[in-house]
């Protein structure tokens, strides 16, 4: 992909025509789509283009690879949420795993897809590399708001990390992705000296991705 056109696909995208809006959404849908009926190995660009009615060569055109594309799957997810509204009153665990949740939004109800998508922002590549920094980004910028201006920088830096790390074993089918805001939940109470119940707790709660006030 040229850094002309790279450029253009980010955030805003307006340098791409409606019709060219229109049909990178075809492809970033197809892809899903096919990831969950047929699962990340045998899907290919060239089978995701035909999904999508969209010649192959024109999906070259925007996307390098499979792995391009299903990144992408997730950086427009990622995008897609609300900012996050944390309440200040809240423990600094609580805090973390509702925004964990918010994250996990989609990986819970289509772990297959989050599964191929993990796999996919592992691959090499400028193209993956670049959208793999974008949702790194975004990471870094939602768990600093759970932790509040206030909070330590190696903190948080060990929450990405952790973050990271669970995101892999939940792909790798070690936990479940629904697990998540638990185990970051879990690293933020000890990083922090926080007294954490083993037994209830917000961060337990049955329906993950339930915003608090501000």
């Amino acid at each position: 992909m040229s850094d002309t056109l790279a450029s253009a696909m980010e955030a805003p995208r307006r340098h791409l025509t409606e019709r060219q809006v229109e049909l990178v959404q075809r492809l970033v849908e197809a892809a899903a789509d096919e990831v969950e009926e047929h699962g990340y190995g045998p899907i290919t660009v060239r089978s995701i283009a035909k999904r999508a009615g969209v010649a192959t060569a024109t999906a070259y055109t925007y996307f390098s690879s499979k792995d391009h594309l299903l990144s992408e799957v997730l950086w427009r997810r990622m995008q897609a949420l609300p900012p996050p509204l944390v309440d200040r009153e809240r423990p600094v665990s609580e805090r973390v795993a509702e925004v964990v949740a918010e994250m996990s939004l989609g990986t819970v109800d289509r772990p297959d897809l989050a599964a191929a998508c993990t796999t996919a922002l592992l691959a090499p590549g400028p193209d993956v590399q670049r959208v793999r920094s974008q949702i790194g980004a975004e990471i870094h910028r939602r768990l600093q708001a759970a932790l509040g201006s206030e909070g330590d920088p190696a903190v948080l830096r060990v929450l990405e990390t952790t973050y990271s790390g669970a995101m892999l074993s939940a792909g790798l089918g070690h936990i479940e992705f629904a697990e998540l805001p638990n185990r970051l939940a879990e690293a933020a109470a000890l990083l922090t000296g926080e007294h954490l119940s083993s037994n209830s707790g917000p961060h337990r709660r049955s329906s993950p991705g339930v915003r608090s006030g501000q």
